[in-house]
């Protein structure tokens, strides 16, 4: 694994949308870029995988982001990088990416390999705009993307069966916006949804890869405790 990362700090894009208006018109026109007629990668190959998670510090306005790349076979840690800075957009219900983003792209870039797949902790198209972070940061990319959170947005889906693999649609009327996915027994299921370049089928299958002993895929854990280690020391 590489030294541990720096925190130099990043700036959002030229012409990052600053207001509600703006961010609306840039995720309608970005979300007619989502590619969904790709398997993606096989699971269970040998690749790298990416997982990134931000945390905030609202008293300081503070954003950092973490990107984890581990090895998608035995889920050992290749390489890690964050970024922290200044959050760059309000909080707007279904524009939450806007604020994440920046930051993610940021530490994605610090990263020296190319992951074949990034897993985000959040949504893609289990999204009320069909256009979650996951579905953003794949288009910005051009990577592979899932999103795998902890609950459904207002979707409604019925529990899964109770063991591990064991699956139910994630529903908006009668259209499958993602599953709920048993990755282990006697705990909560998770939701998958579709990013970008990426299957259903293999987005939950990847994320049960990833997800060996814990509710969790190990992408989102590590992240998670990289990205609140590095605000502690921000």
């Amino acid at each position: 694994m590489t030294d541990a990362p720096s925190h130099t700090p990043y700036a959002p894009p030229p012409g990052w949308p600053t207001t509600e208006a703006e961010a609306t018109a840039v995720q309608d026109e970005l979300r007619g870029r989502v590619v969904l007629d790709e398997p993606g990668p096989p699971p269970g190959g040998p690749l790298v995988v990416a997982g990134v998670d931000v945390a905030y510090d609202d008293e300081r306005d503070v954003v950092v982001a973490a990107a984890v790349a581990l090895d998608g076979v035995t889920l050992e840690v290749v390489e890690e990088a964050t970024a922290v800075g200044r959050v760059s957009f309000p909080y707007v219900p279904g524009l939450l990416a806007f604020r994440e983003v920046p930051a993610v792209l940021a530490a994605l870039e610090r990263l020296a390999v190319t992951p074949a797949l990034v897993v985000c902790d959040g949504y893609g198209l289990a999204h009320p705009r069909r256009f979650g972070l996951a579905s953003h940061l794949g288009v910005l990319t051009g990577l592979p993307t899932i999103g795998v959170a902890k609950t459904p947005f207002t979707f409604r889906h019925t529990p899964p069966g109770p063991h591990r693999g064991d699956t139910s649609p994630l529903l908006d009327g009668d259209e499958e916006v993602g599953r709920a996915l048993r990755t282990q027994e006697g705990v909560k299921p998770v939701f998958v949804s579709v990013g970008h370049r990426v299957s259903l089928d293999h987005a939950c299958a990847h994320t049960l890869r990833l997800a060996p002993r814990f509710r969790l895929p190990e992408t989102t854990r590590a992240a998670d405790g990289l990205c609140r280690r590095a605000l502690a020391r921000s």
